[in-house]
């Protein structure tokens, strides 16, 4: 099951403190750099995904244009 983007997000601040403490040896750190890179891609990824769906309207017709500010 796929994760939700708050799982992910909580994911990421988790390696991310990990790693802040520099605590880990040289080969996990790597990894969890690694691991946070990845997430952190896909939370981006999520939230263009979610920009572009919000910055549309409906015109009379139904059909979705782009939103543009000013309007």
């Amino acid at each position: 099951m796929a994760k939700t983007f708050e799982e992910s997000l909580s994911e990421l601040e988790t390696l991310v403190s990990k790693l802040e403490q520099g605590e880990v040896p040289l080969e996990e750190a790597l990894t969890t750099f690694q691991q946070g890179m990845k997430l952190s891609k896909e939370l981006t990824d999520t939230l263009k995904k979610a920009e572009k769906t919000l910055a549309k309207i409906m015109n009379e017709e139904g059909l979705e244009i782009p939103f543009e500010e000013g309007e």
